[in-house]
């Protein structure tokens, strides 16, 4: 469990949704278990038994680093499953032969969001998608210079501390020091070149400089691998971010529509619990589907905030004869709820307008 649940017990969900993001399938599998390690058993149980080795047609896998293991990119090569998976290597530096093109564009500005290229893995005979994010560039360099400022706090602080009295000034006491503060802050210090000058006659650390090393700017930029050799680069990343509705679909059960906690203590409430949430899902995502084809992209919380304002209202009056007449209507449609009824050819007015007398 991410948030470290380990006072109450866990399970896992297991979604099969479509291209269009529409749940097909689900299955409720032992929860508080490593993912990379459960490969093959979400696999063959949603798939039902439906799909064996030598079946014509399988579906693509794909995932992202986490579950991106080379025991399980190589099982799937031997059950014959075609994949697209986030490559985990290291290194990022866009190949020389891979000739970029943009897969993601802002309408609006003209500007491109992503570019990606592709280029041959000679060693494992796959082809691999680099791509460039302009969105991915901006939070991982904003992410970098937060670690770079606190990493040169501390190496000031290290630094200051040579010259208080009750600081840390033994040579190897600052290396071990320098060392930490290099594995806490790895992800920025090896941009750095930090150099303790040692006293030879005190045996104590003299002087403590740092300065930036050149290094390939690598921010934005991610890797996929394939063995589809019948799809371009649009089409390659067009499915890996498919990725993005499955994760919606989850996130939007959990806050949204009340998926956790469950409170159940027995099995078959806790399976009826998940199963009103996916058929809430159902309702809530079709609705979603038929806003996105008008181009209204809004989330579910943004919906209800903005229908919220419109009401139904009940006027109550009294006429001469003593008798009360009650009138209910609602409230005129604004712009923003006018918006959404269009995308989804509803009436302005929703519900009657009812008119009694007692």
């Amino acid at each position: 469990s991410k948030e470290k649940r380990s006072d109450c017990p866990l399970v896992t969900l297991g979604l099969v949704l479509d291209t269009d993001g529409f749940p097909k399938k689900s299955q409720i599998f032992e929860g508080n278990v490593s993912e990379p390690k459960t490969l093959k058993t979400i696999i063959g149980g949603l798939a039902d038994g439906k799909i064996s080795k030598d079946s014509l047609i399988k579906p693509t896998i794909v995932f992202d680093a986490g579950i991106a293991s080379e025991e399980n990119v190589l099982w799937l090569k031997d059950k014959h499953y075609p994949y697209i998976v986030v490559s985990r290597k290291k290194k990022k530096e866009i190949p020389s032969d891979a000739t970029m093109i943009a897969v993601k564009e802002d309408d609006k500005t003209n500007t491109v969001l992503v570019q990606a290229g592709l280029a041959k893995n000679q060693e494992t005979d796959e082809s691999e998608l680099y791509c460039r994010s302009t969105d991915k560039e901006k939070k991982e360099e904003s992410i970098k210079t937060k670690f770079q400022e606190r990493f040169e706090d501390e190496l000031l602080k290290a630094r200051n501390a040579l010259h208080l009295r009750n600081g840390i000034k033994r040579y190897d006491k600052v290396v071990e020091r320098i060392g930490r503060l290099k594995e806490k802050y790895k992800l920025v210090s090896h941009c750095y070149k930090v150099s303790v000058e040692k006293d030879s006659e005190t045996d104590k650390a003299k002087k403590i400089t740092w300065s930036h090393k050149k290094t390939e700017k690598t921010s934005g930029i991610y890797c996929l691998r394939t063995d589809r050799k019948d799809l371009d680069e649009q089409k390659i990343w067009d499915i890996y971010t498919m990725l993005t509705d499955i994760e919606d679909a989850f996130r939007c059960m959990k806050s949204e529509l009340g998926l956790r906690p469950i409170y159940h203590q027995k099995e078959t409430r806790c399976d009826g619990h998940i199963f009103i949430t996916l058929l809430a899902y159902h309702l809530l995502h079709t609705i979603r589907f038929q806003l996105r084809q008008k181009g209204v992209r809004y989330c579910w919380t943004t919906i209800r905030t903005q229908l919220s304002t419109q009401v139904r209202i009940t006027t109550t009056m009294k006429r001469e004869d003593d008798k009360i007449i009650h009138i209910r209507k609602s409230s005129r449609a604004e712009p923003p709820h006018q918006t959404i009824y269009d995308a989804l050819n509803l009436s302005y007015q929703p519900g009657e307008k009812l008119k009694t007398i007692f």
